[in-house]
């Protein structure tokens, strides 16, 4: 188990933290159970054990600051403050979803809490951070965007475009690298020749640090040093959060690239499991506590279910919405 410290985190904000988890991992773990039902269709992503990462991070934050993630995104998105019925209708393909029902589970969308994606191509969100950032810096705006990628990102030129610019332009952003050793099927060490991902990004002439993404604390901490750092001006700073995802890439990938004794050693550095254990022995929370947040989450999620079954569908006559340009009739002009 994890020896956690709270140094510079309240208790109260390590209890947030568990509940935090807890509303992602049960959101989630229901996810798997309605792709089996076809509820969910197309691609399903899931972040079962990566959970410290998004909860550490993004209650970091401030409501004016910025967000994108990969298609990996359910959590951020959740945690951000996206309701779970919009969350959950988008994934059912409903109009009540946060992208009307035409982005599913993999672009997630919500401009009123500042979450900008859900984004499917690998890579392709980080010059996106980067032009909102550049948009917040030229209107004096003070924001941070915070952009987490995995680690395969790294090795396209997407990254390398966006955090030279990110440093020559000396832009608030912050880039959540969740290095969990496997783009896709492919471990970290047999398709980058350097492996110190940190030290990569250190290369831009930025701060760049390795952090133990299983440890919320930690996360909370590191997430917090560099937000200081980039709104006192330090520009971009890159952090690396060393996680795992206990499931297979997604519910397509049959996960036979990992050795299963190795996916079973992480399972013991579960981050909500060691998390609520420290908080029982330090006697900052009871296990009956722990089970209300459960429940609360569950009740939550099921709330979310029901909500997206009753959904619509967007109506026929909308699928070209936001598609094509609707033709203006010039007629009577005899414009052509």
């Amino acid at each position: 188990m994890s020896r956690f410290q709270l140094d510079g985190v309240t208790s109260d904000e390590a209890r947030g933290l568990l509940a935090d988890m807890i509303r992602v991992r049960v959101f989630e773990e229901r996810c798997a159970e309605l792709y089996a039902e076809s509820k969910i269709r197309g691609f399903l992503h899931l972040y079962i054990g990566e959970e410290a990462v998004a909860a550490g991070v993004i209650g970091a934050l401030d409501p004016a600051d910025n967000v994108l993630a990969t298609y990996r995104e359910h959590a951020h998105a959740l945690l951000r403050g996206v309701p779970a019925e919009s969350i959950m209708a988008e994934m059912f393909g409903r109009a009540t979803g946060c992208s009307g029902g035409r982005g599913g589970s993999m672009h997630l969308f919500d401009a009123s809490t500042r979450f900008y994606g859900g984004n499917a191509i690998v890579g392709g969100h980080l010059p996106l951070a980067v032009g909102l950032a550049l948009a917040d810096q030229m209107q004096q705006r003070a924001a941070v965007t915070a952009c987490f990628f995995g680690e395969g990102a790294m090795a396209e030129g997407e990254f390398h475009e966006a955090i030279n610019l990110a440093a020559l332009w000396n832009l608030p952003v912050l880039l959540c690298c969740e290095n969990n050793r496997y783009a896709m099927g492919t471990s970290l060490e047999t398709s980058e020749s350097q492996v110190d991902l940190a030290l990569k990004a250190a290369a831009y002439a930025i701060p760049a640090w390795v952090v133990d993404g299983m440890d919320p604390l930690e996360v909370r901490r590191a997430a917090r040093r560099a937000v200081a750092t980039i709104e006192s001006g330090g520009g971009p700073v890159f952090i690396e959060f060393q996680t795992y995802r206990f499931r297979a890439h997604s519910m397509f990938d049959p996960d036979l690239y990992r050795d299963p004794a190795e996916i079973e050693r992480w399972k013991l550095r579960d981050p909500i499991d060691t998390l609520g254990r420290w908080l029982v022995d330090q006697e900052l929370l009871t296990d009956a506590d722990i089970d209300a947040l459960w429940e609360r989450a569950r009740t939550e999620t099921e709330q979310a279910v029901s909500a997206a079954d009753a959904g619509p569908l967007e109506p026929v006559d909308g699928l070209l919405d936001h598609v094509t340009v609707p033709r203006t009739d010039t007629s009577s002009t005899g414009a052509r």
